[in-house]
């Protein structure tokens, strides 16, 4: 059942990411031009860390970050399919797609019954239940060669330094983990500059605050 925790907003319409940080500006710039493909290397170096190959694909518009996760989470299985069918199953609008709820039936559809569930992250800020949860779920989906997707909002900092700020919602993949989970790999479809970055894992805990993922 949803919430309205989960019920939130997936994405930055153009008004709010123009005065909170959101990613209208990288995002209609994929628009405009056709997204990107860039392959990522299955890495498997040893125990503790594991990296998916990704097909790497932009969203089109503003709006289709959800539907966008969702296909390159789908990519790391050989699956190929089309951002504007999914936009269509998951109902997404200029609003965005309405709830992690949304995405969790179509990565089933594609994966198979029951495989993905959805897990909600109420607090404003991950306990370290919720953050050794999530670590947890990350690893066990990418050692199943599964990508997790995840509704994210706010600011953060990647193990680079660099920001990404989401302020009004948007949807990433994780692909990939390294020294055990305590370091993820992100899939991002905002911008193909910013197509591939590393965070911790209790940073992207406290980015999911308040709403949810979903994981094999």
């Amino acid at each position: 059942m949803r919430t309205d925790i989960l019920r939130k907003t997936a994405l930055t319409v153009a008004g709010i990411a123009a005065t909170a940080g959101g990613i209208a500006g990288p995002a209609i710039a994929a628009r405009a031009a056709t997204p990107t493909a860039q392959v990522q290397t299955e890495r498997k170096p040893g125990a503790g860390e594991r990296e998916l190959n990704v097909r790497y694909q932009a969203q089109p518009n503003f709006y289709y970050c959800g539907p966008a996760a969702t296909r390159n989470a789908l990519s790391v299985q050989d699956k190929n399919i089309d951002v504007d069918a999914m936009a269509k199953e998951m109902g997404t609008t200029e609003n965005g797609t309405n709830s992690i709820n949304d995405i969790t039936p179509v990565l089933n559809k594609e994966t198979g019954k029951d495989v993905y569930h959805s897990v909600e992250i109420k607090n404003p800020n991950a306990d370290d239940k919720q953050t050794d949860t999530l670590r947890a779920d990350i690893v066990h989906t990418v050692d199943n060669g599964r990508a997790v997707v995840a509704n994210i909002a706010g600011t953060t900092t990647d193990t680079d330094g660099n920001t990404h700020s989401f302020e009004g919602g948007h949807y990433i993949s994780v692909v990939g983990y390294h020294d055990g989970g305590k370091t993820v790999t992100i899939a991002d479809s905002a911008n193909p500059d910013q197509a591939s970055y590393r965070i911790s894992v209790d940073n992207l805990a406290d980015w999911i605050a308040t709403r949810g993922y979903t994981a094999s």
